[in-house]
């Protein structure tokens, strides 16, 4: 038996997909990727949340609010770097909302890694799995990989982070983080509800 309903699920993202269009199945792949969490969050520690829920809520929402955001100013099949992905949080959802782009989800912790891969193969999607810190990924051509968007939320040691996410971003591609705070100089975008989040979006030049 599914944790959630899908359309108990529908309801509580709703608030944070505005007026996006919903690829067919979506609402569906959310039920799988929320009830492979619950599982391996009762062995493994992906999310301090437990409540199914707010696991919808807080990750998926938010996630999928950032993908919105994302939709709209990037090409359909442009590329996109997760650093940092833990869960696969925002990159997974991104995914199911915006099937067409190439998201590479990069996980050094091993058992978040795993569950990644689990969760790819179980959702049957083509998602880049990189199990490494993003450091260490392979250049092109003598040059450090770089991606049209690169997302961040929660990460440890952010200021470090953005600092290495920056260098992965092409020219002209956007740095997106999902913090608790508004910067000046970024556009930020305040999350729905009345928690402290913001999706913070910085155009390279």
């Amino acid at each position: 038996m599914a944790t959630l309903s899908e359309s108990r699920i529908a309801e509580l993202v709703g608030p944070y997909l505005e007026e996006a269009a919903v690829p067919a199945g979506m609402y569906g792949q959310l039920s799988v990727y929320l009830d492979l969490l619950v599982k391996w969050n009762a062995r493994t520690n992906l999310t301090a949340i437990r409540e199914p829920e707010e696991m919808v809520r807080r990750h998926f929402g938010e996630s999928l609010f950032a993908g919105v955001q994302v939709g709209g100013r990037v090409a359909q099949d442009a590329s996109l770097l997760d650093f940092g992905s833990g869960a696969g949080f925002p990159g997974l959802p991104i995914q199911l909302l915006l099937p067409g782009l190439r998201v590479t989800l990069a996980e050094s912790q091993g058992k978040k890694a795993s569950f990644l891969r689990e969760a790819v193969r179980t959702l049957g999607l083509t998602t880049e799995v990189w199990a490494g810190r993003v450091e260490a990924m392979p250049e092109v051509a003598g040059m450090p990989r770089r991606f049209d968007v690169v997302t961040l939320r929660a990460v440890d040691n952010m200021e470090q982070a953005m600092a290495e996410a920056r260098r992965r971003v092409k020219p002209g591609g956007w740095l997106v983080a999902l913090t608790t705070d508004a910067t000046n100089g970024e556009e930020s975008i305040r999350l729905p509800g009345d928690g402290p989040g913001w999706v913070r979006m910085h155009r390279t030049e």
